[in-house]
C-alpha cells in the first residue's frame, strides 16, 4: 500500500493534487481512497488530504507514522504533518512561506529552520521553488502540480499514466498549463 499525505494552505490546490493522484492510481488499476480535511481552508487555514492506494484499501485515513510521502505546498505545513510519516519517509516541499494568522498578528514568529528540523528528524527532504516554476508555466496557481511533478519520481508512474491522470482531474482549459507545470516540476529531481 502507498500512503501519501498532501498538506497546504487553503487555496493552494491540495484537493486538486489529491484528485490527480486518485486518477493516477485508478489508471493503474489500484484501489484508491482519498480523505479531505478542509478546516479553515477558506480563511487561509491548513488543508490536509490523504491518498491511499494498493490492492486492497479499507480506509482513506493514514494512521500516524505510516505515511510514505508527504507532499507539502507550504513550509510550515510540511512541519505540521511530519507525525504522519513513517521513519525515513520522504518530504517533498515547496519553499513557499505563507504566514499563518498568529504570525500575521505578531503572536508568533515564522520559523527560519523548518527544513533543518525535517532533516534533523531523519526524513528525506526534497525542496522546490514551486511558485517560481508555476509562474514560468503560466500561472502561479499551478504550484501544486509543479510539486506533483517533483514527487513523480518517488511516486512512480509512466508519462502516459501521469498525463491520463492530469487529463482526468484538470479542467480542459487548464490542461496544457498544468502539463507544463508538471514537466517543470520533474526537472528538480
Amino acid at each position: 500500500m502507498t500512503n501519501i499525505v498532501i498538506s497546504g494552505v487553503g487555496g493552494q490546490g491540495s484537493i486538486l493534487a489529491s484528485r490527480i493522484l486518485f486518477a493516477l492510481y485508478e489508471t493503474r488499476g489500484d484501489m484508491v481512497k482519498v480523505s479531505e480535511v478542509h478546516g479553515m481552508s477558506q480563511r487561509g487555514g491548513s488543508v490536509i488530504t490523504t491518498v491511499r492506494a494498493g490492492k486492497t484499501v479499507y480506509s482513506p485515513l493514514i494512521p500516524d507514522g505510516e505515511g510514505d510521502i508527504l507532499i507539502a505546498l507550504e513550509q510550515i505545513e510540511a512541519l505540521r504533518y511530519l507525525n504522519q510519516l513513517k521513519p525515513g519517509g520522504t518530504v517533498i516541499s515547496s519553499i513557499q512561506k505563507i504566514p499563518p494568522m498568529p504570525v500575521l498578528t505578531g503572536a508568533a514568529v515564522y520559523p527560519d529552520n523548518v527544513f533543518d528540523e525535517i532533516r534533523g528528524a531523519g526524513f528525506k527532504l526534497i525542496t522546490i521553488d514551486a511558485l517560481t516554476l508555476a509562474k514560468q508555466a503560466g500561472n502561479s496557481k499551478a504550484a501544486n502540480v509543479v510539486v506533483l511533478g517533483a514527487a513523480s519520481a518517488a511516486l512512480g508512474g509512466t508519462d502516459a499514466e501521469w498525463d491520463a491522470a492530469l487529463s482526468a482531474a484538470v479542467k480542459p482549459q487548464f490542461l496544457d498549463l498544468n502539463r507544463r507545470a508538471f514537466e517543470l516540476g520533474k526537472t528538480v529531481i
